[in-house]
């Protein structure tokens, strides 16, 4: 595994165009409705890693680099990214995410679900305006992808015998559309936009997908080993949501007689939440998962090799192993 770069020294080649990706965020906020204006100021800065939108001015830096229709088309996934989040809150009951109250527990569910409504609509219009049909057609391919994973994934986990006999496969389609789904479009507009030859948009799509699997998995390790305070949540709250995640998977398919775990799924009880965490962290299955993201992430870096060897290809490599070697 490569020695981990920060995220800073990975974005300081696109640091001006990050810059003018937080103005086209900022300007979004004002709408004429005090309310909506209210709920975008609050969900937009709180900024993330703006990983999405890096990934794809990266692609089209492998190319022909057109910032006129890169910077629309990364300010739309990030608005695409963010209705997800806001919605995922309301269907998961989550009262926190990124150390804030969500948007459903302060305001109610419906200015959640609507304010979500409206993100996906600004990254609609936003595409729909830079005129490539294959983009828009990618965009809205991602959102059908993310509402009909998120509805499989409810189904399979509504037959409790069905969720554990199949959960790995469950869990990959069902991270594969909710985070890979949008990684992969991130990179492949990123490759359309930019000119890039069709093999190379096939290469950056594959990249995207894999970058995205390795990121989801870390992100589920970490609810078991992460920092509360970076994470912004506490520990466990998939596993006391009910939701069947890697780290959990892995434990119940080794130690299917372990009651613990079992018992904390779905709890109210921070106890036996806790325990639970305590037995998965601390056993051999942490490290089976760092290797099933690793495998995703070496995947992803492969999917690179026969493009050319310019700077931004190095960077993508990068992003692929801090998504791995990250702390929150």
């Amino acid at each position: 595994m490569k020695n981990l770069v920060e995220l800073d020294a990975i974005y300081e080649p696109i640091q001006k165009e990050l810059q003018e990706l937080e103005q086209k965020l900022k300007a979004a906020i004002d709408v004429d409705v005090p309310i909506l204006s209210l709920l975008l100021d609050y969900v937009l800065e709180s900024s993330g890693k703006r990983i999405r939108p890096a990934i794809t001015l990266f692609a089209g830096k492998l190319n022909h680099y057109d910032l006129d229709l890169l910077l629309p088309a990364a300010s739309a996934i990030e608005f695409l990214h963010s209705g997800s989040l806001v919605h995922d809150d309301v269907v998961d009951n989550s009262t926190k995410r990124r150390g804030k109250l969500t948007v459903n527990s302060l305001w109610g569910d419906t200015n959640a679900v609507l304010l979500g409504d409206y993100l996906f609509g600004k990254a609609a219009s936003l595409v729909i305006a830079i005129g490539s049909v294959r983009v828009t057609e990618l965009f809205s391919r991602a959102v059908m992808n993310i509402i009909a994973g998120e509805l499989r994934h409810k189904a399979a986990i509504s037959n409790q015998q069905s969720a554990i006999k199949e959960a790995r496969h469950n869990y990959y389609r069902w991270i594969g559309a909710k985070t890979a789904c949008l990684f992969s479009v991130a990179a492949e507009s990123g490759a359309i936009l930019g000119q890039a030859p069709e093999e190379a948009i096939r290469a950056l799509e594959d990249y995207g997908y894999n970058f995205g699997m390795a990121f989801q998995v870390v992100d589920d390790i970490l609810d078991f080993i992460g920092d509360e305070a970076e994470l912004g949540k506490p520990l466990g709250s998939d596993l006391s949501q009910g939701i069947l995640t890697l780290p959990t998977i892995l434990f119940l398919e080794r130690y299917p007689e372990d009651g613990v775990v079992k018992e904390a799924m779905g709890s109210n009880d921070t106890v036996n939440v806790k325990l639970a965490v305590e037995r998965v962290s601390q056993s051999v299955i942490i490290r089976g998962c760092f290797d099933i993201a690793s495998d995703f992430c070496h995947r992803a870096c492969q999917s690179l090799k026969n493009l050319p060897d310019y700077p931004s290809r190095s960077h993508l490599i990068d992003l692929a192993h801090y998504a791995v070697q990250r702390k929150k």
